[in-house]
């Protein structure tokens, strides 16, 4: 598996818009993307420092991955993503093979026309873990 860079890194928010005082005002970032990911069920924005990303992840639903991570006291960050020169699927199979568990077993679509695959918590010293490639 070759990673070339962090991709992003996600951040879960209750709201996008009460936390956007503090990218925009106090930090100078600018939101330069809005997305809803309906099979995630969540509310998606998007900033630039240098080459990484960051996403804030808003919940659209009770039953939200994203909703469930703030009931249980998670706050900040939510997951680490690396962009994936080889391939999604390639790092799949191979993460399958070192014994990692994966959450997904092929990659699927994700925010910012990203192909995407997330590794367990469990196997991944307690990072949830996303693969990425464009």
């Amino acid at each position: 598996m070759k990673i070339s860079r962090i991709e992003h890194l996600g951040i879960a928010v209750q709201s996008i818009d009460a936390v956007r005082p503090y990218f925009e005002d106090v930090l100078g970032l600018k939101i330069y993307k809005e997305e809803v990911v309906e099979d995630q069920k969540v509310k998606t924005a998007f900033m630039k420092v240098g080459e990484v990303k960051l996403e804030l992840l808003e919940p659209t639903s009770p039953d939200s991955t994203v909703q469930k991570y703030l009931d249980n006291g998670g706050r900040g960050i939510h997951h680490v993503a690396f962009k994936i020169e080889d391939g999604v699927a390639d790092s799949l199979a191979y993460c399958d093979s070192k014994g990692i568990r994966l959450i997904d077993k092929a990659p699927r679509g994700g925010a910012d026309g990203l192909h995407i695959a997330f590794l367990h918590p469990k196997s991944t010293c307690g990072i949830l873990t996303e693969l990425c490639e464009e």
